[in-house]
């Protein structure tokens, strides 16, 4: 199903298409009609399989359509962790981007300065607020936190949120609510704790339950674990060993696109960037050179990970480890198409191994790990249970602005 069946704003239609969205993953074909419907939701997805847009996107699109009171919070997502808080955010920044809907996130470990955007929101009203359970109950003990229009309240990843103990916090933060609410709850598994949640704060919830999609089985999942200083050499060595028809390679962020491809462009390889920054046209005229053969490497951001139309890249490389386990497919599954096999290479560093076991886990499979050649030095050891992302000052939260317009954590 195309994101343009369903109908959307044009604005929001406007930040599908330039985060790279065609085709609705299974939840998302499920769960967004139900929402735009009203109705009470409890699906059962994991992380990986598009949930995050499942219920942004239809969220986005009530607030744009629907009146609202411009002096309270409208839609409140719940999640466990400070990381899940600012991914969503992101996701959340990228498709509102061309809309007015306001957003901001609200979670633990931060310092003054963030404690003072966050109050200034949470008392002025925003549109989307994606928080933490203890920090959001904070707030909302202090007094000041308007929630008199919230319309819409989720909950996701909710077993995990029980397991570490929000439970008591989740329920006090719900008793502040306004009764009359349309109410999402996301959880990867359905014990009977979560099946009693769900019967105390869902109104004849429509039930939906998907698993994560699987590469094609004839694609050839190989792994790096790597420094980062390692990455660049590496593809350089990798690209050298052998002539592939065409390489598709991602990375994470446009700087590390931008990085890429001018020190692959100093050696003779035929390669090129696309990423945002580029005009609709100047990517047009890239994909065209590397579709027809004048190109045959093309670095890229998520932008192309879904419905790019060749059939003969030989090689996928993940520069970066994708967000989660529906982006992993979605990238590797630029090759191995038609009747044709491929290779999927995934580097990963030292702080993205955890997100790579959540991957493996997801896809429930072991991706084989590759020794780094000597020549490049030694390479950390693989081990993602024992890795505990460092909770460094740099969360990648903006500041709050709030204005007529109600732009907030604009790019």
């Amino acid at each position: 199903m195309k994101f343009t069946e369903f109908n959307f704003n044009e604005n929001l239609v406007e930040g599908i298409q330039a985060s790279g969205y065609e085709d609705a993953t299974p939840v998302q074909e499920q769960v967004i009609p139900l929402v735009l419907q009203g109705k009470d939701v409890i699906a059962s997805a994991q992380t990986g399989t598009g949930k995050t847009a499942a219920f942004l996107l239809p969220l986005i699109n009530n607030i744009i359509s629907a009146p609202i009171d411009h002096h309270s919070i409208t839609a409140l997502v719940i999640v466990p962790t400070r990381e899940l808080a600012v991914q969503i955010a992101q996701h959340m920044e990228g498709l509102s981007y061309f809309t007015s809907v306001s957003s901001i996130a609200v979670y633990g470990g931060g310092d003054g300065n963030a404690f003072v955007q966050e109050k200034k929101a949470l008392s002025a009203g925003a549109d989307v607020v994606i928080c933490t359970p203890g920090k959001m109950l904070a707030h909302i003990n202090m007094g000041y936190v308007k929630l008199q229009g919230l319309k819409y309240l989720v909950l996701d990843e909710a077993d995990r949120m029980l397991d570490m103990g929000f439970y008591d916090d989740i329920m006090r933060i719900i008793q502040a609510l306004p009764a009359k609410r349309q109410n999402l709850l996301f959880s990867a598994t359905m014990p009977t704790k979560i099946r009693e949640l769900a019967r105390k704060i869902l109104h004849h919830p429509e039930e939906v339950n998907i698993s994560i999609s699987k590469p094609n089985e004839k694609i050839i999942q190989l792994a790096y674990v790597v420094y980062d200083t390692q990455k660049i050499p590496l593809v350089k060595y990798i690209l050298g060993q052998k002539e592939f028809s065409s390489v598709l390679i991602f990375c994470s962020s446009k700087i590390s696109v931008k990085q890429l491809n001018r020190e692959l462009r100093r050696t003779t390889l035929k390669v090129d960037e696309i990423h945002s920054d580029l005009e609709q046209s100047k990517r047009e005229e890239v994909l065209m050179h590397f579709k027809s053969g004048r190109l045959n490497i093309l670095v890229a951001t998520d932008i192309l990970s879904r419905g790019i139309d060749i059939d003969n890249i030989g090689l996928v490389i993940n520069y970066d480890v994708p967000h989660d386990g529906e982006d992993y497919v979605h990238r590797i599954g630029r090759t191995a198409r038609a009747a044709a096999d491929g290779t999927a290479i995934t580097f990963i560093s030292v702080k993205e191994q955890r997100k790579f076991g959540q991957i493996e886990k997801l896809l429930g499979r072991t991706v084989t790990k590759v020794p780094v050649p000597e020549q490049f030095g030694e390479a950390p050891e693989y081990n993602p249970t024992a890795f505990i992302p460092r909770d460094g000052k740099k969360s990648g939260k903006k500041p709050f602005r709030h204005n007529k317009d109600r732009s907030v954590n604009k790019r």
